[in-house]
């Protein structure tokens, strides 16, 4: 099949332009005639052909929903799930686990084969195939192309990926741990594979979010770090009292609900409230000034009262006793589900990994990061980096069953987007700038919320500035 520019060109030929989306389908496909059949099927007047315009693939959903609470239904992530690590066994489930559901995820879609049945049988030397492995290690040769060595259960191989090849574009965001597929040819002496497509988990490209049946209104944010001495007060009374005068039935938060003690060197010298407990009853006040009627979901991040390594517990008991009633206790992260609307909570310590390892990525648009994790079908790809994992004999940072939206936090800076169906969201934070954010020339965007109407996913964003 062609490459992607000469199917771009074929679509520009008949003055139409064509989504990223509908180049890689038709890679992935490979079928005789299909750029001519959509080309056909596209009606007068189009100017982008998008995923819409490829005949017989229709949006579909990923199931029927099914509410035990008509309001909130904690899907993953309730009271107790996050058990300890018990020893090194834990890690090799961990992986292979990662490796068997993420794997299958790209074999729905692109046949494979192992890699020692590739490596040791010279019937398919030269001959195209695809390899599907977990990113041992990549890096940028001397002649700029890229190199990744990737590995299954059984075998590891050497996969090139050529600077002057479109498949470059996306072998320049592998990162380590993630499990990808290839295809392409094994060298003559079987001891490189040439790459040609690159696969990830990623999202079916016929993917269609649930909308609620019945009228519904959530707001999300995240980082409110009570305590700290830029903590923006005044903001969150205007927040409060907005909330007091609105029909919104639920309110997600997404982690550092507290500045925390010992975070950080120095951090004492930038709190208002030096006592950890002091801090949690404040914002439990500021939760039951917010109207009863509503849903509060609440996760943890980094900065609260439980272990640093994810997923990470709920809040302890002594910690939650004067929150109200109202308040809904969750890990982080968790999957809820709000009248049929699948919600993922994640904090998002990972995007600072991410950052430091896709080039271009930055703070300032954590959507993008938002992005890499839906490709991967993952929340922290990168094992053993600034974000702490605790290997369990499942993972439970892959992203199994899509949600609707993905609300993370952390960046303290807002972002949006909206993939292949799925609604990322970054509210942002309560807190203004810090001495160690302005050190690092990061410019948050506080006193924000994002609203979301569940019957039609439309996000709205308000200041409290």
């Amino acid at each position: 099949m062609s490459d992607a520019q000469e199917i771009a060109h074929r679509f520009l030929d008949t003055k139409l332009q064509v989504h990223p989306d509908v180049v890689r389908y038709i890679l992935e496909h490979d079928e005789p005639g299909l750029i001519d059949r959509i080309i056909n099927a596209v009606p007068d007047g189009t100017v982008v052909v998008s995923a819409k315009h490829i005949p017989g693939v229709h949006p579909t959903r990923d199931g029927v929903r099914f509410d035990i609470d008509p309001e909130v239904e904690v899907v993953s992530g309730s009271a107790g799930t996050s058990g300890p690590v018990n020893g090194t066994m834990d890690y090799l489930h961990y992986f292979r686990d990662r490796f068997g559901r993420l794997g299958g995820m790209i074999r729905a879609r692109a046949g494979a084969m192992p890699i020692e049945g590739l490596t040791k049988n010279t019937r398919y030397r030269q001959e195209e195939c695809t390899v599907i492995g977990m990113v041992v290690d990549v890096k940028t040769t001397k002649n700029g192309h890229r190199i990744a060595e990737i590995e299954d259960t059984a075998a590891s191989i050497g996969v090139l990926f050529r600077k002057d090849r479109p498949v470059f574009h996306d072998a320049e965001k592998i990162i380590p741990d993630e499990v990808i597929g290839v295809k392409g040819k094994l060298s003559s002496d079987g001891k490189l594979f040439f790459a040609e497509l690159l696969y990830r988990p990623d999202i079916r490209i016929d993917h269609a979010p649930y909308k609620s049946e019945t009228p519904g209104k959530a707001v999300f944010i995240s980082d409110v770090h009570v305590g700290s001495d830029t903590f923006l007060e005044g903001s969150w009374n205007k927040f409060a009292d907005w909330l007091s005068d609105t029909d919104y039935q639920y309110l997600l938060i997404a982690g550092d609900l507290v500045d925390g003690i010992g975070i950080y060197p120095g951090q004492e010298q930038e709190l208002t409230i030096k006592n950890i407990y002091e801090q949690y009853d404040v914002f439990a006040t500021m939760m039951r000034d917010l109207p009863s009627r509503m849903k509060i979901i609440v996760a943890p991040g980094n900065h609260d009262v439980v272990r640093g390594a994810e997923p990470q517990p709920v809040l302890p008991e002594q910690f939650t006793r004067k929150f109200p009633e109202n308040c809904v206790l969750v890990e982080n992260p968790a999957f809820v589900r709000l009248q049929g609307v699948g919600v993922l909570m994640y904090h998002g310590r990972s995007i600072d990994d991410m950052i430091g390892l896709i080039p271009g990525a930055s703070y300032d648009n954590s959507g993008l990061m938002m992005e890499e994790m839906l490709q991967r079908r993952h929340l922290a790809p990168a094992y053993g980096r600034r974000t702490p994992i605790a290997a369990g004999k499942s993972d439970r940072l892959i992203i199994d069953t899509l949600p609707e939206i993905l609300h993370t936090g952390h960046v303290h800076i807002k972002g949006i987007t909206n993939y292949r169906g799925v609604l990322g969201l970054n509210a942002g934070t309560w807190q203004s700038q810090t001495k160690f954010q302005k050190q690092m020339n990061v410019n948050p965007t506080p006193a924000l919320a994002i609203t979301v109407d569940l019957q039609t996913l439309v996000p709205e964003t308000f200041s409290f500035a």
